[in-house]
C-alpha cells in the first residue's frame, strides 16, 4: 500500500510539473481540460494523504478523518471520483467556529467537511502550478518551497538601505473578497467551465453558525483548504502591478494578506501609499485607517509575522542597522500558552505527562524566533518558565509551606531542568 501511494505521488507531481512548464511558457494561455484531472486516482489519493496529515476537526456532518481511516479508504475515494465524474457533487455548508486573538477579539474560521477538504485539496493540486508559474517573487505565504523565514530575511535585507516602511493592514481581507472579481481572475488562466463551477460552489456554499444557515455572498472561509491559493490569486494583481509600476518606489514583501513596502524616503513612501490605496480600491478592498501607517525606522519600528523590526545603533560599528526580535504580541502569546499548560486543571497530573506538550510549544517557538536578534527575549522566557514551574509545584504541594523550597530544589535536581528556550528542552529524568 505504501509503495502504491508513493507511485501515485510521483504521478501527481509529474502532472504538476507538466502544468507548470506549460503555464510558464505562455503567461496568456488558458487551460480547458482540468476537471477530469481532479478526480484522477493518484490526485485524490495524494489529496487524502495531505488532508489526513494536516488533521483538523470534522465539519457539519461530524465525519472525522479517523472515521474514514477506519473504513475502506480506497472505496471512499472511488466514490468521490464517481460523484465528481457524474456531476453529482455539491459541497456542504462550512461550520463557523471562533478562535481567540491576542487582543481579546475572536477570529472566525470555517471548517469544511473532510469530504469537501479532500476535493478542495485535489483541485488545489491541479490548478496551483498554473498560477505558481506567474506569481511574483515578492509573495511568500502558502506557496511551495516558500515561507515566513524567507519573507523576514527579505524585509531585513531591504531595511539596510530603506528608512521608511508602509506597515499595511487590509480591512477584513478574507471576508471581503468579491466573488465576481475572483472568478474573473481565475478565468484569466482557466477556461474549464466545470472547474470554475466547482470553485464557485465552494464560495457560495454558505455557513452554519449556532445551527443557523447563512448564505455567503462574498469572502472565502479562513480554514478552507483552497482559500490560501484563492487569496494569493486575488492579491497577485497587487504583486504584478508593483513589479511593473511600483518597484522604483520601494520593495514589496507580502505574506498572504500581510504586506510591507520598504522605501528609501518619505516622499516615496507617501506616493507608494496612494498607489496601493488606488489599486486595492479597484479590488474593492481598503486599508485600515488606524493600523496602516508609514514608519520611520530610526524613530519607531513595525511588527511583521511575529517579529518587531527596528533600526538600532550597532555596538560594533556605531551605525544604525536593522534588527528584529519577537514582538510584544508574540511574547504575550507564548506566555499565555505556557501558563495554560501549567494551570490549575493540571495540578493532579504527573509532571512527566505535562513536560512533553510543553516541550513542543517551547521548541516550535524557539525554532521560529531564534533566527534573528531575540537573545534577550529567549532569556526572559527561560526565567518565565522557571517561575511558572516553581509556582505550579508550590500549589501542587499544598500547605507543606516550610518544605516547599527544599522539595522544589530536590525536584529540579531530579528532573535535570535546563534553560528551556535558550539552551534546550525541558527534561525529566
Amino acid at each position: 500500500m505504501a509503495l502504491k501511494a508513493q507511485q501515485h505521488l510521483v504521478k501527481s507531481r509529474e502532472l504538476q510539473r507538466k502544468l507548470y512548464r506549460t503555464a510558464k511558457l505562455c503567461r496568456e494561455r488558458r487551460f480547458h481540460a482540468l476537471f477530469d484531472r481532479i478526480y484522477r486516482p493518484d490526485v485524490l489519493l495524494r489529496a487524502w494523504e495531505e488532508v489526513r496529515t494536516n488533521g483538523g476537526a470534522p465539519g457539519i456532518d461530524n465525519v472525522s478523518i479517523e472515521d474514514i481511516e477506519s473504513s475502506d479508504v480506497k472505496a471512499y475515494l472511488e466514490e468521490l471520483a464517481t460523484v465528481l465524474r457524474e456531476n453529482r457533487y455539491h459541497p456542504q455548508p462550512v461550520k463557523r467556529v471562533y478562535i481567540p486573538k491576542p487582543d481579546g477579539r475572536k477570529r472566525p474560521l470555517g471548517i469544511p467537511t473532510v469530504r469537501d477538504r479532500i476535493i478542495q485539496q485535489a483541485c488545489r493540486i491541479v490548478i496551483e502550478p498554473i498560477f505558481e508559474a506567474t506569481f511574483e517573487d515578492c509573495s511568500y505565504g502558502f506557496r511551495p518551497k516558500r515561507g515566513a523565514q524567507q519573507a523576514l530575511r527579505e524585509v531585513k535585507e531591504s531595511l539596510v538601505r530603506g528608512w521608511y516602511v508602509i506597515d499595511a493592514d487590509i480591512v477584513g481581507f478574507f471576508d471581503n473578497i468579491k466573488h465576481d472579481v475572483l472568478m474573473s481572475l481565475l478565468q484569466r488562466r482557466i477556461s474549464d467551465k466545470r472547474t470554475l463551477k466547482l470553485i464557485r460552489l465552494w464560495l457560495e456554499a454558505g455557513i452554519i453558525e449556532n445551527g443557523q444557515f447563512a448564505p455567503t455572498t462574498c469572502g472565502t472561509p479562513q480554514g478552507g483548504v483552497i482559500s490560501p491559493l484563492l487569496a494569493n490569486i486575488y492579491l497577485h494583481v497587487l504583486d504584478r502591478y508593483w513589479h511593473l509600476h511600483g518597484a522604483n518606489l520601494g520593495k514589496l514583501v507580502r505574506y498572504a494578506d500581510d504586506f510591507v513596502i520598504v522605501c528609501r524616503s518619505r516622499s516615496q513612501a507617501s506616493e507608494a501609499m496612494e498607489k496601493v490605496k488606488t489599486l486595492l480600491g479597484k479590488l474593492q478592498l481598503s486599508l485600515h485607517p488606524e493600523k496602516t501607517k508609514i514608519v520611520k525606522m530610526d524613530e519607531g519600528g513595525f511588527d511583521f509575522l511575529g517579529f518587531h523590526f527596528h533600526k538600532c545603533v550597532s555596538r560594533r560599528s556605531g551605525k544604525l542597522v536593522p534588527l528584529a526580535w519577537p514582538s510584544v504580541k508574540a511574547m504575550k502569546r507564548i506566555r499565555s500558552s505556557i501558563k495554560e499548560r501549567m494551570g490549575s486543571r493540571w495540578l493532579r497530573i504527573d509532571v512527566r505527562e505535562i513536560i512533553p506538550s510543553l516541550n513542543r510549544i517551547i521548541m516550535g517557538w524557539r525554532n521560529y524566533f531564534c533566527a534573528f536578534n531575540g537573545t534577550r527575549q529567549l532569556q526572559s522566557l527561560d526565567s518565565y518558565v522557571f517561575l511558572r514551574m516553581r509556582y505550579f509545584y508550590y500549589r501542587k504541594l499544598g500547605n507543606r509551606g516550610r518544605c516547599k523550597r527544599a522539595l522544589f530544589e530536590r525536584w529540579l535536581e531530579k528532573c535535570k531542568v535546563e534553560h528551556f528556550f535558550h539552551a534546550g528542552k525541558l527534561k525529566v529524568a
